[in-house]
């Protein structure tokens, strides 16, 4: 079966360009936990994965998930045979909505709080990749290889850096919550992905 990846980055990279220069579109979708509890629009939990702040915003998304999605569905299967594409596609979906909730619990009464972004999707999908594979290469941006262990590292820290810091309308902490649910969803998910990580940090003594 085709992987799900290009599918994923396809419709909502249009989305988003659609949005960039559609404002209707980015008010309706966006997410707004305001909107949320007090309009009962739970869509907007979903929708705004779709939708990014800006060009660079939607390229570094992208190209995480271009870079790490397949490999990360190849272990899916590789762990559930038939059913590793349908737990990909319920990894992505279900992290866009999880890395979400603690945003929504503090913003839930400021009407003017709004995020965009699949970061906590893509966090969600390239730490799935840490937990199968933590020590395999990745040219991440065409750069030198590192291992998605060391590429997940250093995008927490961006991460932790750009939520103290950023004035966008980028939800950085959904990486670090999408992060920890995609380790998380594979450790239930999968059984035996925890010890086969454990063990190759062993065999790396």
């Amino acid at each position: 079966m085709p992987s799900l990846t290009l599918p994923i980055i396809i419709a909502t990279s249009a989305f988003s360009i659609l949005a960039f220069s559609k404002t209707e579109l980015m008010a309706r979708y966006q997410f707004n936990a305001y909107m949320i509890h007090k309009r009962r629009q739970w869509y907007r939990f979903f929708s705004h994965a779709l939708l990014h702040a800006d060009w660079m915003h939607l390229i570094i998304n992208m190209v995480v998930l271009f870079s790490f999605g397949a490999s990360t569905e190849y272990h899916f299967n590789g762990y559930l045979k038939n059913s590793g594409t349908l737990a990909y596609l319920g990894l992505y979906v279900s992290s866009v909505f999880v890395s979400s909730l603690s945003t929504y619990f503090k913003h839930k009464n400021n009407p003017s709080y709004n995020a965009v972004g699949a970061s906590g999707a893509v966090s969600a999908v390239l730490f799935a990749h840490v937990l199968f594979s933590p020590f395999s290469k990745v040219y991440l941006y065409g750069l030198l290889p590192l291992s998605s262990l060391l590429w997940a590292v250093l995008y927490v820290a961006y991460s932790v850096w750009s939520s103290r810091n950023a004035s966008d309308n980028v939800n950085h902490d959904a990486h670090l919550w999408g992060g920890l649910y995609g380790v998380l969803y594979c450790i239930v998910v999968c059984p035996g992905a925890l010890s086969s990580f454990l063990f190759q940090l062993e065999h790396l003594r």
